[in-house]
């Protein structure tokens, strides 16, 4: 199987009540690799901008107006916010939520970038729903975005920002009374919903956690019917031949390529447990792809891992 060099395409689906008054965007469906909508950014422009690095399970809240940095870029208004997050732990799962103040919200669109800062993704002011205050949480516009890092990546970038025709929307909300009525039961007031106006100012929170039961590679690149994520990076790879191996003992591994930078050990423990795995499955043909890749980025331990796993001794 050819692995092609252009990103998985897809479709998410997400509800959102913010729109211009009696207007309602309850079923827009987003694709996130059309980033023909998303304001065209020189990348010595983003390479100026300072990315707050978020961790794995950390929620990173910010005051757009004291933390936003100024960005002059198509249709891009006030404050925006920069975050980069590391991008060889597995598939992540981003969400990001913007909390109504004072009747006010954030309305944010987020481009996703990969670590050469080429745009791969673009998830617009649509895709973040409104939701109904809680017990711990309250009015908020809220997304989660499903990102797989190609191999290779070690970083994205993640560039949160409002526009002008955001600016001209509101949100409707729902009166804290009637969120409380209904979630205990009781008869819901007749009273009338908030509406919140979009600003150029905000809180945000963004957290960025990951799946312990899935790695780099899990999804539809390699057929996997599970839920789909957006790929972010070059997923290019030499094409190699599916036919059977006579003895896995006997596979052929391809020859190394030479790298200048040696591999993350977090990477390269990345590689070697997916090699193991493709082997256990007998999928010689992926194990091979993995080798290679994993060459080609400097591994020093994938050949080894290769050969004791085809023997059945990974």
């Amino acid at each position: 199987m050819k692995m092609k060099k252009s990103l998985v395409a897809l479709c998410l689906s997400a509800g959102l009540l913010a729109a211009a008054p009696a207007v309602s965007l309850a079923a827009v469906n987003i694709v996130p690799q059309d980033i023909s909508a998303a304001p065209s950014i020189p990348t010595s422009t983003l390479q100026q901008l300072h990315w707050t690095p978020v961790s794995p399970s950390q929620t990173l809240s910010s005051d757009i107006s004291a933390a936003g940095q100024t960005l002059n870029a198509g249709d891009i208004t006030g404050p925006v916010m920069a975050y980069s997050v590391p991008a060889n732990i597995g598939e992540l799962n981003i969400t990001l939520t913007s909390k109504v103040n004072n009747e006010s919200v954030y309305a944010p669109n987020v481009l996703v970038l990969d670590q050469n800062f080429t745009p791969a993704a673009f998830f617009p002011s649509s895709f973040f729903a409104y939701q109904e205050p809680g017990v711990m949480s309250d009015n908020r516009l809220e997304g989660t975005m499903k990102l797989t890092p190609a191999l290779g990546q070690q970083k994205l970038y993640l560039l949160v920002f409002t526009t002008q025709k955001d600016l001209q929307k509101t949100t409707q909300m729902v009166d804290p009374a009637k969120a409380y009525a209904k979630g205990n039961g009781n008869a819901v007031p007749d009273i009338p919903d908030p509406i919140a106006r979009h600003g150029v100012t905000g809180s945000l929170a963004l957290k960025a956690s990951t799946s312990s039961s899935s790695s780099i590679l899990v999804g539809p690149l390699f057929g996997s019917s599970g839920p789909a994520s957006v790929t972010v990076g070059n997923t290019a790879a030499p094409a190699y031949s599916t036919q059977p191996a006579p003895a896995a003992a006997t596979a052929a591994a391809p020859a190394p390529v030479a790298k200048s930078e040696p591999m993350l050990n977090d990477t390269e423990s990345y590689f070697n447990q997916a090699i193991k795995q493709a082997a256990a499955k007998g999928d010689i043909d992926k194990a091979l792809k993995l080798l290679n890749e994993a060459e080609r980025l400097g591994s020093k331990s994938a050949r080894a891992t290769f050969i004791s796993s085809v023997k059945g001794k990974g």
